[in-house]
């Protein structure tokens, strides 16, 4: 007796489940808007900063500015590396205390990621567009260093305005494509 209704119970709560609305939306298009997703009111004005279409801002077009002098110099790797830490914990920083919302921290998180992968891609040639950044929206980083939490002057949509890609990297097209994916899935295998 107790096997049965301990079965009718399962199968009622599974027809429960899969029946009832989700309680927070799933986007089901790269086009749909977060603006208050879920009713989370930190994200009011989230589609403003790439826009409604453009969630991680990868399909902005650039304005590449060709400029001679800009070179690529080499340093020590771990030179790199250690500016590299300190950028991604400064957007852990960012994310945790301007942020309080968990699913918005999710949200903003997962842009930056998803922005990061684009550029992966570039540097792998394999997006088309040229591996650079926005001279104009990195100059600001020494404002976030002595932040007062203002407006910096930009949004999204002003990123690659101002695109320089600097010359002198190693990229032979003869070969370059083939190491650079095994790089790229050697590294993959290792986290």
């Amino acid at each position: 007796m107790f096997a049965k209704l301990a079965g009718l119970f399962t199968v009622s709560a599974l027809v429960a489940g899969v029946s009832a609305a989700p309680l927070f939306p799933r986007l089901t298009t790269r086009s749909q808007s977060l603006e208050l997703w879920g009713g989370h009111e930190s994200l009011r004005g989230f589609d403003n900063f790439y826009g409604v279409d453009n969630y991680s801002g990868h399909l902005k077009e650039v304005n590449v500015v060709h400029e001679d002098q800009l070179v690529c110099h080499a340093q020590q790797i771990e030179i790199v590396q250690q500016r590299l830490l300190v950028l991604q914990e400064y957007a852990k920083k960012i994310v945790t205390e301007l942020v309080c919302e968990v699913e918005t921290q999710t949200f903003v998180f997962e842009q930056f990621h998803g922005s990061l992968g684009h550029f992966s891609n570039d540097i792998r040639r394999v997006s088309g567009h040229d591996v650079g950044y926005d001279r104009h929206i990195s100059s600001h980083l020494e404002k976030l260093v002595n932040d007062d939490y203002s407006h910096l002057g930009f949004s999204g949509s002003d990123y690659g305005h101002d695109y320089v890609v600097p010359k002198g990297n190693s990229w032979d097209d003869s070969k370059s494509f083939e190491s650079v994916n095994s790089a790229y899935y050697t590294a993959h295998s290792l986290y």
